[in-house]
């Protein structure tokens, strides 16, 4: 059995909320931390050593609106640009039950438990896996404790409303803080890697 490093990305406000009260487009507490410099190298560091992407349906169809065109952009960020082509070159598994065609190219699409996939990937072939952005994967995942690390975008604001990353019900874990950075608009990039 290999031992492929199951990592979480996502971005969080203080009050732990993924998104606002609108729904999953209310980004405004997120998005405009989203291009510090902080923020990019938290991009780079999260998908270096990954070979697959896993993705919820809805961040699947929003990513590929966006990132391909920054993959193609020579005047993008160059971090951004290198994200973009991971993102765009990389195996993806995206779980969905109503897409019938998958929306990008090197993408393999799923309807079955989150957590026997991911089992499954993390005892077949070699590289990270990558849970990018997806609380819908991030979640059964941490309620079945098979994630090993935990990386987190911390945005200085409340949003008030909106899920929540941590509900009630998970498994007692213990983390150790690996990575801090801080960032001029308060901003805070951590990594957590799962105490076993």
């Amino acid at each position: 059995m290999t031992a492929r490093r199951v990592t979480a990305n996502l971005s969080l406000t203080l009050d732990g909320r993924y998104h606002g009260p609108a729904g999953p487009a209310d980004m405004g507490a997120i998005v405009s931390y989203a291009t510090t410099e902080v923020a990019r190298r938290y991009l780079t560091r999260i998908w270096e050593g990954a070979t697959t992407a896993v993705l919820g349906r809805r961040n699947a169809e929003g990513f590929l609106g966006f990132w391909p065109t920054v993959a193609a952009d020579e005047n993008a960020d160059p971090r951004d640009r290198g994200y973009a082509k991971w993102l765009v070159d990389v195996e993806k598994v995206v779980f969905s039950r109503t897409l019938t065609e998958a929306p990008w190219e090197r993408t393999r699409l799923v309807d079955a438990p989150v957590a026997e996939v991911v089992a499954d990937l993390k005892a077949t072939g070699e590289g990270d896996i990558l849970v990018n952005s997806s609380a819908s994967i991030i979640k059964p995942l941490l309620a079945a404790d098979l994630l090993d690390r935990l990386s987190l975008m911390i945005c200085p604001e409340i949003a008030g409303g909106g899920p929540r990353l941590f509900d009630g019900g998970l498994p007692p874990s213990r983390w150790s803080l690996t990575h801090h950075e801080t960032g001029d608009l308060g901003e805070t990039a951590l990594t957590y890697d799962r105490i076993r």
